[in-house]
């Protein structure tokens, strides 16, 4: 196990700068999920890590070996980094069995056969496994050979394993199952672990922390998924994570209004937050809007879905469409909701920002 540091990495293509002056700490035995939009620069730093591409200024440290310094002209070659990779697609050999697929990147180190042998066995059976060491991965599942890949990954380095968009191209179940084998194999070992991702909901579950990249390359915020919910650092954080609202806010002498297209009255008084002077959006989540009868701010619903956990709703609140959700327990068995009712709208715990417009490209 071993922590990892970039310290002030700049990477280039030509004249594009992809990252500039990156820091990050990564935990030792902690899951660290990096997420941003496409082309936000996530693989690039890792494949700085790994040794593919070298950037051209900064440091990068697993635990307190340097293994790159563009200062002090240090670059470890990659396979001398002990950083185990979990590609896309997997990456197994198809002409190799399972257990040949393993030792490959120990045959190319020179393990002993021996040590070989009992680190393979090991990592099959930490992947659940064991038994298939001789099948070829067409005789293998999707889920199967992505678990092929972590135990190839898993020999070749105790200390780091990066997983590059492991689960995107399994179905739904396979990827829920795939996420918590993760999780499980990561506790037994305590392995640093790096996920990286453009799938908000996969980096919640399975990280201990996670650094949201924008498409600049910069880092917005890292924490705890908790933090990142609760507590988002600026609107492109509260853009990208998870579903959102932002509806344009009017400050007058008597109150706050929504600006959509005719003025309607939010509160009499300045909420905690809200930047006087300044042209405001309330950031608000679908499912921090109620159904409240009593509110006098109304909303029409516009389409109403049933999702089996939830209803998920589009309500139209002058001139623009806002979304809503709602628990089905809580609304199963009570009023149904229909399509064309007007509904009154209580809004929970929002945050403001500057009325800036910033596109999130996923």
């Amino acid at each position: 196990m071993a922590d990892i540091k970039f310290k002030n990495i700049t990477f280039r293509y030509g004249d594009k700068v992809i990252l500039n002056n990156l820091s990050l700490t990564i935990e030792e035995s902690q899951i660290m999920g990096i997420v941003g939009p496409s082309g936000c620069g996530k693989t690039t730093l890792i494949r700085c890590l790994c040794g593919f591409i070298k950037p051209e200024q900064g440091e990068i440290y697993i635990g307190d070996t340097c293994i790159f310094s563009a200062g002090r002209r240090i670059n470890l070659s990659p396979e001398r980094r002990n950083v185990g990779v979990v590609f896309q697609d997997y990456a197994v050999w198809p002409h190799m069995t399972v257990l040949e697929n393993i030792i490959y990147p120990m045959k190319k180190r020179k393990v002993p056969k021996a040590e070989m042998a009992a680190k393979a066995a090991k990592a099959l059976e930490q992947v659940r496994m064991t038994g298939y060491e001789k099948h070829l991965p067409a005789q293998l599942s999707g889920g199967q050979q992505q678990r092929v890949a972590i135990a190839r990954a898993l020999v070749s380095s105790d200390d780091v394993i990066v997983l590059d968009e492991p689960i995107t191209n399994l179905d739904a179940k396979l990827r829920e199952e795939m996420l918590v084998e993760i999780q499980m194999i990561q506790r037994a070992i305590g392995t640093t672990i790096i996920y990286i991702t453009h799938d908000q909901e996969a980096a919640l579950q399975l990280c201990d922390k996670i650094a949201i990249m924008k498409n600049n390359g910069d880092i917005c915020q890292v924490g705890t998924d908790e933090e990142i919910i609760k507590a988002p650092a600026n609107r492109f954080v509260f853009s990208f994570i998870g579903v959102s609202n932002f509806i344009p806010m009017l400050e007058q002498a008597d109150g706050i209004y929504f600006d959509v297209g005719e003025k309607i009255k939010y509160t009499d008084y300045i909420p905690d937050g809200f930047l006087r002077e300044q042209a405001n959006v309330m950031g608000i989540r679908p499912m921090n809007i109620v159904f409240n009868e009593k509110s006098p701010i109304k909303g029409m619903i516009k389409s109403s879905t049933f999702l089996g956990n939830q209803f998920n709703f589009f309500i139209t609140l002058g001139n623009m469409d806002i979304r809503v959700q709602r628990n089905s327990q809580e609304l199963l068995g009570s009023h149904i909701y229909g399509e064309g009712e007007t509904v009154g709208l209580e809004f929970i715990n929002p945050i403001y920002y500057l009325n800036e417009k910033e596109a999130v490209t996923v």
